[in-house]
């Protein structure tokens, strides 16, 4: 990985960016814009392609140049790749870390065979909730903003998604390390939070790394250290 500096910047790119833990994708992009805008134009435009929630870490594409931010939903296509963590035995509102651990169950029955044998029903297509934390939008709103107010979003309609590989790492209950490559529209919170209801304790996604999207890699991005 790279530190960012002014000699990285082009006014056409695609720049790979890590994503710290806690930013926004929307955070980056505005201090890039920033940064950029001190050397290269203030009307250079700029966006992001597959958004990262604040608490997931990893690799997030910038788009710089009119020609390039044409290409964000050819780039949104591309298959994902991502690292996490699931916990067991509770779970929580955002299906991730962001609210606090509710509903807590046993552990005790669950095995490392048990564990694979789940994973098995996570391969394909398959249909999916979104969270009620997420940036999908209605009635001119981002589904989070009702969330975080306390407001129930009903109806929420199921949506078919693809997991081309989902792959156990580790497994040191009530923690399981796991690999995903999935497509477009996917929430791995979503599959944290199936999967808990899968194996009849409850689970929520503990923490999330983007590892690749298509042909860029996590490995050729630059840290936001500048």
């Amino acid at each position: 990985m790279k530190n960012l500096s002014e000699s990285a910047f082009e006014k056409d790119q695609l720049l790979l960016i890590d994503k710290p833990w806690g930013w926004t994708s929307f955070k980056v992009v505005k201090i890039i814009r920033k940064k950029i805008s001190n050397f290269l134009g203030k009307n250079l435009k700029i966006g992001h392609a597959g958004t990262l929630d604040p608490l997931a870490t990893g690799l997030l594409i910038i788009l710089i140049g009119r020609e390039n931010t044409k290409k964000m939903d050819s780039i949104q296509n591309y298959k994902k790749t991502y690292t996490g963590i699931i916990k067991l035995g509770c779970m929580t509102q955002s299906f991730d870390s962001e609210t606090e651990e509710y509903n807590f169950s046993s552990t005790s029955h669950i095995t490392p065979e048990l564990v694979q044998e789940i994973s098995k029903k996570f391969k394909g297509e398959i249909d999916q909730f979104p969270p009620s934390f997420s940036a999908l939008r209605m009635e001119g709103k981002r589904f989070y903003e009702y969330a975080r107010k306390g407001k129930e979003i009903n109806p929420m309609k199921p949506r078919k998604v693809k997991i081309y590989k989902f792959c156990v790492l580790k497994i040191g209950i009530p923690y399981i390390q796991f690999f995903v490559e999935c497509g477009k529209g996917t929430y791995i919170r979503s599959i944290a939070k199936d999967f808990g209801i899968a194996i009849k304790s409850g689970a929520y996604l503990l923490s999330l790394r983007r590892e690749s999207i298509g042909p860029f890699s996590i490995r050729n991005s630059y840290s936001m250290d500048f």
